[in-house]
């Protein structure tokens, strides 16, 4: 018996029923003590981040001494212009990852792997993907997200035996989740997995697929009809690329990053063993939100990476660089950027380091702090890359190859730029981003007041949540009013004599902490069952989370330094700098949570859905070409050539 091919492209599903399907997705209860969590509650834990974790000094002999092997790969065979300029990585530079054993950086070693810390993984990212970011994308969607880590976490024995020395050594796996029509919104998910004896029959199109073009092994989210005897429900699978039925039909190109091998993925008919799905059926968005946890660290690893060498590029280029008889360096408006640079970087690698060595102690709950760093990461890298060519001027415009032409250094600013700009969408959107933590800032509160707001709950749930929360919010309001941040004294260990105060700072995160927890309370209190609608407001709630978390890293990261001996002084007065710069920003920020345009926006908004501003549309040309908005995924047959390669 023989799956169905004339399945319904996307299941039609109301706002209710797409949040509850997220919401069974998340990970519902917090085991292990979280820092950003209690920030967001108004509770400066300082003590969860204080003293640094510290790796485990065999963790970084292997670490380093596999960066050094990495750093010569990529000084010596990968030219980075060349993947540029072919929109391709070479194949015996794929070849060469896998000898030198990047394919297994986070697979343990008794599957072949290297075993490398979540802090050296995302340490050999950011130098891979300075050398080509197309290569740390090719190594990140391998590792962070593909087959590897969902199966470190939840495959079973036999999977890990039969997949992980392959994925170690000499295949690359791909994470296929999104469709033509789906998004962030996977209750609409439409590929299928029928179930048909000791198999399942997939069907379906995935799009975006990064490494999807030269994947050998796929991790595929499909959705399992409900029957006698199965749940049913979206579901995880480990699928073979060269399994008959699969057609890559596109490889797409992009912006930026032009070496991924990312394209649209076709399944007709495809036969996957029941013994190759990775947990239950229906425990697949969990599976994939649980190996983002960490997962998404790779990208703030790489936007780390990015400030480096922008940081690098700024320095020689404005101390040469004369402009009115002096370095344009010492023109203050050219020098506030240099600033911003060098003090966000420091600040960045602070954030990824703290949640990374945090991942790999497993003492804490990061999955809001990884979620942080990506979103904070993604933003402030953007912004570190964008001020590096206007630092550069027309240069920074001009590309490295018309730069080297004329005889100039070759620097590509304006490709790292195009480069940086998907990390504001990859694995979750810094719009998607927002409401994610937003949820989890949110969820003490829902645990106590959810059944409130819920226009579904009859009242005598209503009645025993509301007397829930009046002794929650009790005991908790009260603790809001006062705490350490008021009291000079505190946080004395951040005040060195010949070092900037960083005791001022962390008093500032504290007092804006307990703000912050206030400002949500009363949200909650005006809005109510409305709150998630106010999409602008929880995303000013969640950047200033993200500044407070990245302020307390900031300071954490330079006493570390400091007591180590290792460029103290000089950190100090980085973390000084981002501090304050960040409390501009937060002021700001707080300051919009009430004083803001979100109303007449959403006016606008209706206005401009109805038609009634296409009049300033006039005088202009629409150079897009014919063709609808959104690719036909109906199920069925490929009709067109497979462009999958395999690298070997």
């Amino acid at each position: 018996m023989s799956a169905p091919s004339d399945i319904p492209q996307a299941p039609k599903v109301t706002e209710r029923e797409a949040r509850q399907v997220a919401e069974a997705a998340r990970e519902q209860d917090w085991r292990k003590p979280s820092f950003a969590k209690e920030l967001f509650l108004g509770r400066f834990r300082l003590d969860l981040i204080h003293p640094h974790p510290q790796p485990a000094p065999d963790d970084v002999r292997r670490g380093e001494a596999f960066l050094a092997r990495l750093r010569e790969f990529c000084e010596t065979r990968v030219d980075g212009a060349l993947i540029e300029r072919e929109a391709r990585i070479p194949d015996e530079v794929i070849n060469g990852l896998r000898e030198l054993g990047a394919l297994g950086m986070k697979i343990e070693t008794k599957y072949g792997g290297l075993g490398l810390t979540q802090v050296y993984y995302n340490k050999a990212l950011a130098l891979a993907g300075s050398a080509s970011p197309s290569i740390g994308a090719l190594l990140s969607a391998h590792q962070s997200i593909g087959v590897p880590q969902p199966l470190k976490m939840f495959g079973t024995q036999e999977q890990k035996d039969a997949f992980l020395p392959r994925l170690a050594r000499t295949d690359i796996s791909a994470f296929l989740l999104t469709e033509p029509d789906v998004g962030s919104d996977p209750a609409r998910l439409a590929t299928t997995a029928v179930p048909d004896g000791d198999d399942y029959v997939l069907d379906g199109v995935k799009l975006w697929t990064t490494n999807g073009v030269v994947a050998d092994l796929l991790v595929v989210m499909a959705r399992v009809p409900g029957s006698e005897g199965h749940k049913g429900g979206i579901t995880a699978f480990v699928v073979e690329a060269g399994s008959p039925g699969i057609t890559v039909e596109h490889r797409n190109a992009f912006m930026g990053l032009r070496g991924i091998e990312n394209g649209v993925t076709r399944f007709h008919q495809v036969r996957v063993p029941a013994a190759n799905r990775i947990g239950p059926e229906g425990a697949g968005l969990k599976i994939a939100l649980t190996t983002l946890n960490t997962g998404r660290l790779s990208l703030p690893a790489m936007c780390v990476g990015v400030g480096k060498w922008s940081l690098k590029i700024a320095r020689e280029w404005t101390a040469v660089r004369e402009q009115w008889g002096r370095p344009v360096a010492r023109h203050e408006a050219v020098g506030a950027k240099i600033s911003f640079i060098a003090a966000t970087t420091f600040a960045l690698e602070a954030v990824v380091d703290l949640s990374s060595q945090m991942a790999d102690e497993s003492r804490n709950d990061i999955r809001i702090e990884a979620a942080l760093a990506k979103l904070y990461g993604s933003e402030m890298g953007w912004l570190i890359s964008d001020e590096l060519v206007q630092i550069r001027g027309g240069r920074g415009f001009e590309t490295a190859a018309s730069l080297a032409a004329r005889g100039e250094r070759a620097v590509p600013a304006e490709q790292m730029l195009r480069d940086m700009r998907i990390n504001r969408i990859f694995e979750g959107s810094t719009e998607i981003m927002h409401l994610l933590i937003a949820r989890e800032a949110v969820d003490a509160h829902l645990k106590v007041a959810g059944d409130i707001i819920d226009p579904d709950k009859p009242l005598s749930d209503k009645a025993k949540a509301g007397a829930n929360a009046a002794g929650f919010y009790a005991r908790w309001l009260p603790k809001l009013v006062s705490g350490p941040g008021q009291l000079p004294s505190s946080y004395s260990e951040f005040r060195v004599p010949g070092h900037p105060d960083l005791s001022a700072h962390l008093r500032y995160v504290e007092r804006s902490s307990r703000k912050l927890a206030r400002s949500t309370f009363y949200a909650m209190s005006r809005w109510q069952g409305r709150m998630e609608t106010k999409q602008g407001f929880l995303g000013r709630i969640v950047d200033i989370g993200a500044e407070l978390f990245a302020m307390s890293a900031a300071c954490v990261r330079a006493e570390h330094l400091r007591a180590d001996d290792d460029h103290g002084r000089e950190a100090y007065q980085l973390a000084d700098v981002f501090c304050r710069q960040s409390r501009i920003r937060v002021e700001e920020l707080f300051n919009r949570l009430w004083s803001n345009t979100d109303d007449i926006d959403r006016r606008v908004v209706d206005g401009v859905l109805s038609g009634t501003y296409t009049w300033l549309e006039e005088g202009v040309l629409d150079p897009s070409g014919e063709g609808p908005w959104i690719a036909d995924a109906t199920p069925g047959p490929a009709t067109g050539d497979d462009v999958h390669r395999t690298v070997r």
